[in-house]
This record gives C-alpha cells, sequence and structure tokens, in this order.
C-alpha cells in the first residue's frame, strides 16, 4: 500500500469530489463499431470498385425414393474464384447433418429451464406429446448425408474431410484468382417427418396414405466465401439460416409418374410431364387477370385414388439464385396467374392438397401477386419469372422463387365442416407476404443469415408490414408496428439486435419484431417516408444480387438520407435500452410588463387564489371588532399590498422612456412560455413528439428532433411558446416509439382504467368418492365434448 502526505491526499480527495461524471454520449459515431471502409466496400455504403463475390454453378440428378422417403443425387459443381486470393480447399454446407444424432444442435439443446419441466405453471408451459416424441425420434432417426463420392472432372477420387455441418474438398492444385475447378459429389440421405423433427422442409403423411414432400438442402452447397469473414463455415445450428453464393441450376428430378413437382426455375419439358389440358391452362393463365386452374382438385383427388405406376423426370434451369428447392407430391391442387413485374413476365403459382381449400384456392396467388407489386414498389423488380406458394408441413420457409406456407382450414371430424379463423386467414396471408418477400431479402439482397438474422428476417417484417397496410384497413397484430414491442422492450431476458443468429434470446421479436418497429420509427418519426423510401429503395439497388454487411446498410441509409443516424443504430441495434420518457415538471411564464396597473393586479389575483385557510373558512361571518368600531378604520384597511402608489407609476414612466420600442413590443408581446422537464428512463434517445392543448380547446403537435438530448441524454428541459395557456400536455400521443411506460407521459398525470375479475371460490374440489362413482363418458360423448 502507497502512503500519500495527508495535504495531497487531502488534494486528491478534492479533486475526485469535483471531477465531472462520466457523459454517456449517446450521439457518438459508430466509427469504433464498423469496419473500416475501403475499395470492396465505400464509407457511403455501396460496393466498392474492388467489389468481388464468388460464384457456383449446379447440374443435379436426384431420384425421390417415395416408398423409402429418401433423396438419392449427384451433381456437378463448378466453383469460380472471383477473389484476389489463392484457395488451397473449399468449404461446403452439409446442412442435413443436423439430424445425424450426435449433431451439434442435438447434442447442444437444452430445456428452457427445469422449472417449467418438472412443474409448468400452465399447460401452455408444459412438455407436449409432439415434443415428447420429436426428442425421442430426433435420438433414433438415421439422417443426414451419406456421402457416396467426391471426384474431380476426370474422375478422380479427391479427398475430403466432414466436420459436422461442413465438408472441406482438398484440391489437387491451388484455385488461383480468376479460375475455376469443377468436381462430381454423390450423395443420398432420409428425408425427415417434418411434424415430428422440425426444420425447414421434410414430408407430410396423410390419412389417405399418400405423401407431400417439400425438398430443400437437400445436395451439398458451396460454402459463401467473402471479403469479411472469408470462409464461413459456421456450423448450422439450426436458427442460423444460410449465406451461399449465385449461381446457375440445371436440375433433373425424378419422381412417380402421378406426382407434380414445383420447383426453383422454370420447368424445361412441359410435353413430357404435363397433360396437354394442363399445358393449355398454363398458357391461358399468363394473360388471366385472376388465378386459372391448372390441376384441378377433382384431378387430383383422383391421382390420390389410383396411384400410376412409373416414374418421370422433371427438368427445371433457374439463372442467378443462390440456391435450389422443390416441392412434390400426388395431392397437389395447382393455381396460376401471369403479372409483370417491370420488364420480366412473371408467373405466379400455388401447389396445395386438397385439405388446403377453401382458403388457398381463394388467397395464396392473390398473396404472391400482392407481395410483387408492393414489394417492387419499397425495393427492386422481381427479377425471376416464377414465384411459388406451396401449401406443406412447413410453417413458412422461402427458397429462390418459391416458398413454403402452413395455414390451412380445419375439418370437423362428426360433420365434415371446412372452417378456419380470421387468425388462419391472416396468418396464411401473412406468411405468403412474408415468405415471398424474402426472395427480396436474402434472395436477392444477399445478406449472411448465419451471422445476422435480422438483416433478412427485419428487413423482410418491415416490408411485409407495409405490404399488409396495403392488402387491407386494420389489419391486426402486425410487426413493424412501436406499440406491438413494448411488452418485449420492458423485458430482462433480452440480446441486442447485433447479437449473432445462434446466440438470440426470444428469437421472434429480437430479429423479427424490434428491427421492423425500429424501422418503422425510423421511416415515421425520425425521417419521414420521403427521405426513408429514397434511401431504403437504394440499398436494395446498390445491393441486388451482392453481399451487404450490417455496416453497408447503415452507411446507405444515412449517405442516401444526408442524415447522420449513428445515435439510432446505436442504441436500437447495440443496446437492450428502451425508450421511457417521462413528462416531469412544468411551468409556465409570462412576460411582466413593467406597469404597476397590471402587474400588482396580476399578484392580487394570485394571491386571491390561494387556498382559503380552514380557520379562515369556519370564522367567516364572525363580528369583528372593527364591524363594531368602525372609526378605527384607516389607510391601511381601504389599501394592501397591491395598490398602486404613484411612485410605481414614476418608475415605470421612467423604465419605459429608456426602452426601446422593439423592448416595448416585447413586454405587450402576451407570449406564455412553458418549462417542462423531460427525463430519459429508459435509456433510449428518440425523438419528441409532444401534443399540447391550450386553454381555448386547441390541440397541436410539435415534432422535436432526437438530438435534443445530445448535451445531456437522461434530463432535458424544453421551453415551448404559445399564445394562450397550456392546460394539457401528452409526449408520444400516438404510440409511435415503442414508450414503455405510457403512465408517465401526460400532463396531467392520467388515471388508466382497468377491470377487475371476481371468481366464484371452488368447494370440496378433491372429493374422492364423488369422481369415483361420476359415469364414464360413452365415444359420443366424448366426441362432442372435443367439437364444442
Amino acid at each position: 500500500m502507497i502512503r500519500l502526505p495527508i495535504s495531497l491526499a487531502a488534494l486528491c480527495l478534492t479533486a475526485s469530489a469535483f471531477a465531472a461524471a462520466p457523459f454517456d454520449d449517446k450521439f457518438r459515431q459508430l466509427d469504433e463499431l464498423l469496419p473500416t471502409p475501403g475499395a470492396i466496400r465505400t464509407a457511403s455504403g455501396a460496393p466498392g470498385h474492388a467489389y468481388w463475390q464468388q460464384r457456383a454453378d449446379y447440374t443435379i440428378r436426384a431420384t425421390l425414393d417415395e416408398e423409402r422417403r429418401a433423396i438419392n443425387g449427384s451433381g456437378t459443381i463448378t466453383y469460380y474464384n472471383n477473389s484476389p486470393d489463392t484457395l488451397k480447399y473449399l468449404w461446403l454446407q452439409l446442412d442435413q447433418n443436423i439430424y445425424k444424432p450426435d449433431s451439434d444442435a442435438r447434442q447442444s439443446a437444452t430445456v428452457a429451464s427445469r422449472q417449467a419441466w418438472e412443474k409448468p405453471r400452465s399447460p401452455a408451459e408444459g412438455l407436449k406429446f409432439d415434443g415428447m416424441r420429436s426428442m425421442l425420434t430426433a435420438a433414433e432417426f438415421p439422417g443426414g448425408f451419406n456421402i457416396t463420392s467426391v471426384k474431380d472432372s476426370g474422375g478422380r477420387t479427391l479427398p475430403y474431410t466432414i466436420n459436422k455441418t461442413m465438408m472441406r474438398i482438398d484440391l489437387p492444385q491451388p484455385l488461383k484468382p480468376g479460375a475455376r475447378v469443377s468436381f462430381n459429389v454423390a450423395w443420398n440421405y432420409n428425408i425427415n417427418e417434418q411434424k415430428v423433427l422440425g426444420g425447414r422442409s421434410g414430408y407430410e403423411k396423410f390419412d389417405d396414405k399418400n405423401d407431400l414432400f417439400e425438398i430443400a438442402q437437400w445436395f451439398p452447397r458451396m460454402a459463401a466465401y467473402y471479403d469479411v469473414y472469408g470462409w464461413q463455415h459456421k456450423q448450422f445450428l439450426g436458427a442460423g439460416e444460410f449465406t451461399l453464393e449465385f449461381g446457375d441450376y440445371d436440375v433433373q428430378i425424378t419422381v412417380p409418374a402421378d406426382h407434380i413437382v414445383a420447383s426453383t426455375g422454370e420447368l424445361q419439358n412441359p410435353g413430357e410431364v404435363l397433360t396437354a389440358a394442363q399445358r393449355d391452362r398454363l398458357k391461358q393463365a399468363r394473360t388471366a387477370k385472376k388465378p386459372v386452374i391448372i390441376a384441378t382438385q377433382a384431378e387430383a383427388e383422383a391421382r390420390e385414388k389410383q396411384r400410376t405406376g412409373g416414374t418421370k423426370t422433371w427438368h427445371f434451369k433457374a439463372r442467378n439464385v443462390r440456391d435450389f428447392a422443390f416441392a412434390t407430391s400426388r395431392k397437389f391442387i395447382w393455381d396460376a396467374q401471369g403479372i409483370k413485374s417491370g420488364n420480366v413476365d412473371v408467373m405466379a403459382m400455388s401447389y396445395y392438397p386438397k385439405e388446403g381449400n377453401p382458403l388457398w384456392e381463394k388467397y395464396s396467388t392473390h398473396a404472391i401477386v400482392h407481395t410483387i407489386e408492393q414489394y417492387n414498389k419499397y425495393s427492386l423488380d422481381y427479377p425471376y419469372p416464377v414465384s411459388i406458394s406451396v401449401n406443406g408441413p412447413v410453417g413458412g420457409m422461402e427458397y429462390p422463387m418459391i416458398t413454403f406456407n402452413g395455414p390451412r382450414p380445419v375439418k370437423d371430424k362428426k360433420t365434415g365442416e371446412l372452417t378456419y379463423s380470421k387468425r388462419t386467414k391472416y396468418g396464411l396471408i401473412g406468411v405468403i407476404i412474408h415468405e415471398v418477400g424474402h426472395n427480396y431479402f436474402p434472395m436477392i439482397v444477399n445478406s449472411d443469415e448465419r451471422q445476422w438474422t435480422w438483416m433478412d428476417e427485419g428487413l423482410n417484417s418491415f416490408v411485409q408490414s407495409l405490404a399488409q397496410e396495403a392488402w387491407e384497413e386494420d389489419w391486426s397484430e402486425m410487426r413493424g408496428h412501436p406499440r406491438q414491442i413494448v411488452d418485449y422492450m420492458r423485458s430482462r431476458n433480452q440480446v441486442p439486435i447485433m447479437t449473432n443468429s445462434e446466440s438470440l434470446l426470444q428469437f421472434g421479436n429480437n430479429a423479427y419484431a424490434k428491427p421492423a418497429a425500429a424501422l418503422n420509427i425510423l421511416r415515421e418519426t425520425v425521417l419521414g417516408r420521403e427521405l426513408f423510401d429514397f434511401a431504403f429503395k437504394e440499398y436494395a439497388q446498390r445491393w441486388k444480387f451482392k453481399r451487404p454487411t450490417p455496416a453497408d446498410f447503415f452507411r446507405t441509409m444515412e449517405d442516401a438520407s444526408g442524415t447522420d443516424l449513428d445515435w439510432f443504430w446505436r442504441g436500437w441495434f447495440y443496446t437492450t435500452d428502451a425508450v421511457d420518457v417521462s413528462l416531469d415538471g412544468i411551468t409556465e411564464y409570462t412576460v411582466a410588463s413593467k406597469d404597476p396597473e397590471v402587474e400588482k393586479a396580476w399578484q392580487r389575483a394570485r394571491k386571491q387564489a390561494e387556498p382559503i385557510s380552514i380557520t379562515d373558512q369556519r370564522n367567516k361571518g364572525m363580528e369583528r371588532r372593527v364591524d363594531r368600531f368602525p372609526e378605527l378604520k384607516d389607510f391601511y384597511n381601504e389599501h394592501d399590498d397591491f395598490t398602486v402608489t404613484n411612485k410605481d407609476r414614476n418608475k415605470f414612466n421612467e423604465t419605459m422612456a429608456d426602452l426601446e420600442d422593439w423592448e416595448k413590443e416585447l413586454l405587450k408581446s402576451g407570449k406564455h412560455l412553458t418549462l417542462v422537464d423531460f427525463t430519459n428512463k429508459g435509456g433510449l434517445v428518440t425523438p419528441l413528439i409532444v401534443e399540447i392543448e391550450l386553454k381555448s380547446g386547441k390541440k397541436y403537435i410539435e415534432r422535436i428532433p432526437a438530438e435534443v438530448w445530445r448535451y445531456s441524454p437522461t434530463r432535458i428541459t424544453k421551453l415551448f411558446i404559445t399564445d394562450e395557456p397550456v392546460v394539457g400536455m401528452v409526449q408520444d400521443p400516438y404510440w409511435e416509439t415503442a414508450d414503455i411506460d405510457v403512465s408517465n407521459n401526460a400532463w396531467p398525470r392520467k388515471s388508466e382504467p382497468s377491470r377487475l375479475e371476481l371468481f366464484k371460490s371452488e368447494r370440496d374440489q378433491n372429493n374422492l368418492m364423488r369422481d369415483y362413482n361420476t359415469k364414464l363418458k360413452t365415444k359420443e360423448q366424448k366426441e362432442d365434448a372435443k367439437s364444442e
């Protein structure tokens, strides 16, 4: 321990006592967080003159073994090294390996909590039957890729190493910049039952003994190699999705002859796989104003029952896509409608089993068309010739040109009646908008989903909300509206948006809802629609068919809007702070006129407005001595402290003689000056939206930029100037900033109405004798109870 002289120690204590508190600068720039810009990614957020990205072309031949529920495939991958680097090996993604019993996804899985496992507080918290089935099946299911060969273009075996969900191929010669290499891979794997093991693909089995297959992540895919991370070979654990390279695909898929296939790409051999009637209907659909049925429900039901033998091979080609998926079943009904997207003719198509009707036939293709119309408006023209929505076991998932979507009507087991809830209807339209919207983000604006979920889910959820607004008025429960995320912003178990995809807490709120709401606030409250829409579209145009990072998005939005938004990105994306602005002290001032006639009258009125003491109230009317003897009254009984004297008048006249004309006008302005204290309790700086109510009943809004907090991020005092007294004030009257506590947003404070629910006391609950003698229900009674 070091001992200081007393005088020196005292000096140190004095200095520390008066040292300034650390200043939390909410408006400091993001320079210490964002990567340094350069020739590849510029400071403006645009791709630089040295920007590069890799490319991979695929030729694949695959067969669906329906009986075994398995895929057998082989293909040639041609990889183009457009980087400035020499590559000695290549990495590929083997996403099906997540279904191996010893995968990291299985081994690292945990239960939510011991309490929820052992003693759930409600059925919603408890372990479900299907949850237990999933856990038991996962331990036994023989999933994952079986790689049977890896060879170069000359047929020579290439050495490879499988590291869980990744595979490294060692090249015989280093791949130099500008060079390309081709190699062949053969594989097979067992398809998982999606409703048991979950995931983004799989099969669904129906009571009529038919299956519906949604096939994705079904072939070894090139991992991304790019300037920011090098090889993106983070293990696939289930949450972080995919980042892939663009390329051309030539794919032939062999399936049972009575199947219909929906796929990424354009069908190359319709004459071999479609009937003449189906080809004619497709031709009609190209110019139709509403969906045309290509394969009818009656035809689908006939295929379900007849089950013809043999196989057919469907041939598809797709240009400049980053992935390839397909769906196949003999159960498919198929409808289509042609639309125009910029200069591209697009076929919007839906595939669904009869179990999806009447909902799917009515809404699915309309939702595809609507999505393309709306997303084109806010981002870029949809560039592909096909956009497909498939109804199957996957609740919602996207791939280039094709999406898997889940909601269906329900069938009453007793009456056979088909019905659907409001939630199912809007859930279907919403999920189709969302998944088709993913063709823009990230299938075209190709962000790294394995690293940043919000860059595709958050941006897409935001544009989805704009598209839903354009579908019909009063769409409820919409992600993107700030008021929808208040409960989440209050919660403690959250992490910043800028957290890796596999480490997110409250996945849906963090990666979907919060960034969508943040962008809504940026559009409506911070920038305004004109500036925001221009900047957002500029981002989509700059980065279409390229791979942006968060920094590219942040910088482009600032560059194109002409606005410093570092405070916004820092608060909303890098912290878990919340908006909670409290409207505290309010004081009204008016300018003193200096005229004693006016000022002393004002002082007298103030005095008279004070509460009368309880003693004076009770003594009112009491006989006083001066009432009995009036001669006791004098000058001071006729005048009070507010009497204007000649001295006051002389002083006023002298004062006015020394004033300039503009100074005299100020004294007569009659303005009301109201000082208001605002406290930032949540930590997240925000614009202030203040509704002011005047004595006359007039209300108006003042919008104050977030920079009002730049000198003091915790408490500020703001001046409001009005022509009449302010009688009421509300901060954030439209709930547009996601303020987590609106009870402190108003002056005067407002009570919050609520309802108290009363319950009847329950007695004699555990009566064993009564329960033992209760009659058993018949089968019919059980069915009636289920249908109620």
